[in-house]
């Protein structure tokens, strides 16, 4: 395998150790304000992101809004950031997490306040759907608000490629997608499978899995003491092997929307990452069914590979009372209504208006998908079904294998993860 990735773990731990220059200004004792910390920093989220703050600002004209963000794809300098100013006891008033299993290490470390009264007040055990709050309790208790459903399985394709290599359609499983990729290599002068930095890689090896192992089996690896070390596991992961070698050279130096912005530009045949990216392409014009096209990553039609964005309540948040009021937008259906559709994603909320997703094509039919009671699968990568500390194994796992290229010690590294995950 080529070495052409580099972890995110330097970036992220030299940001760490600035968390104290970033820390945000909670402290003063200013009672007129309200920070709150994500990783929304481009494109559609900050759009996203700033709409809600226009709304917040309505409600609480006398509140100070402190947009506390920290760039990097998928938030993995954030988080960095987060870890170290909740050990110096410098929470924010609210922070971002993916609801699931990222927020276990958070609430295990005592950071974070039980939402429960919150939800009754609010009436969010009727406004979201069962599976979703299954999903988010901890040991009885809720511990976020979740504003949206994305969905990670997503393959995004260049129409005008697929024809000049002569496919007739989105593959619909992993054979056909690397016999398709040889035909792109051979027939274009496109790049078959357009990815990034090594999250996106992380990113890619989740939708591997889950159309190589099926939805059953790749939820059985998340359970405790699970079993990696299969026969099944190892084809699964010859299989990511060679998806990988129809991937471009100098991908480590592409963030996710480069690489993504290779398919409507007819660059690249495919790409998978997660329907963020439709909002991506609404900035850069692209037309849908035109420029770009989607589907379901090979091999898992029928099976929304999900993640949520949610909002939490710290232990000690300077300013509790603002920070339930942003809580309280966060969870209602006009701040959903308002912050979804810019930012390339689905309501959290059951009651939602599909109204307002209704100029999206791919928007309206990932609703309609989800609202159908599709077979779901939690995403790794994105917090919903392991903490930081397992996802942090698999990315240093994926890490070595890109600069070695060993495989069977990356299938030994990612079993032992999920031993002492």
């Amino acid at each position: 395998m080529r070495s052409r990735w580099r972890s995110v773990a330097a970036g992220a731990l030299g940001l760490a150790l600035l968390a104290s220059a970033c820390a945000g200004g909670g402290q003063d004792g200013g009672e007129g304000r309200v920070e709150v910390f994500s990783w929304w920093t481009g494109g559609g989220e900050e759009a996203g992101l700033n709409a809600l703050i226009e709304l917040f600002e309505d409600r609480n004209p006398d509140v100070e809004f402190v947009n506390a963000t920290v760039a990097g794809g998928s938030g993995t300098n954030a988080q960095a950031v987060l870890d170290a100013r909740l050990q110096s006891q410098d929470p924010p008033d609210s922070f971002q997490g993916h609801a699931g299993a990222e927020l276990q290490d958070y609430i295990e470390a005592g950071y974070l306040q039980s939402l429960d009264d919150f939800f009754d007040e609010q009436g969010l055990r009727t406004a979201l759907s069962d599976r979703l709050l299954e999903q988010i309790t901890y040991e009885g208790s809720v511990y976020s608000v979740p504003l949206n459903i994305h969905r990670s399985n997503v393959l995004w394709y260049s129409p005008s490629v697929l024809e000049e290599a002569g496919i007739d359609g989105p593959p619909e499983s992993l054979d056909e997608l690397i016999e398709a990729m040889e035909a792109v290599r051979t027939g274009t002068d496109a790049v078959p499978l357009a990815v990034g930095e090594q999250w996106t890689v992380d990113h890619l090896l989740e939708s591997v899995l889950l159309g190589s192992l099926g939805t059953e089996a790749y939820n059985a690896l998340w359970e405790p003491g699970a079993d990696w070390d299969t026969p099944e596991m190892a084809e699964a992961l010859a299989t990511f092997e060679d998806v990988l070698s129809y991937t471009q050279e100098g991908a480590a130096d592409e963030d996710w929307q480069e690489a993504a912005r290779r398919v409507p530009e007819g660059e690249a045949a495919f790409n998978i990452m997660g329907d963020w990216t439709v909002a991506y392409y609404d900035e850069l014009g692209a037309i849908p069914n035109e420029d770009y096209a989607w589907a379901a990553s090979p091999g898992t039609e029928g099976t929304y590979l999900w993640l949520s964005d949610s909002f939490t309540l710290p232990v000690d948040a300077p300013h509790e009372e603002h920070a339930l009021a942003w809580l309280e937008l966060v969870a209602s259906q006009e701040g959903q209504d308002t912050f979804n559709p810019l930012k390339g994603s689905i309501p959290a909320r059951e009651d939602a208006e599909a109204a307002h997703y209704a100029d999206n094509p791919y928007l309206e039919s990932a609703l309609a998908e989800w609202r159908s009671d599709p077979q779901l699968a939690g995403s790794f990568w994105h917090g919903v079904t392991v903490g930081n500390r397992w996802k942090n194994d698999i990315d240093t796992a994926v890490g070595r294998y890109l600069r070695n290229g060993d495989l069977e010690a990356l299938n030994a590294a990612l079993h032992q993860a999920a031993q002492s995950g």
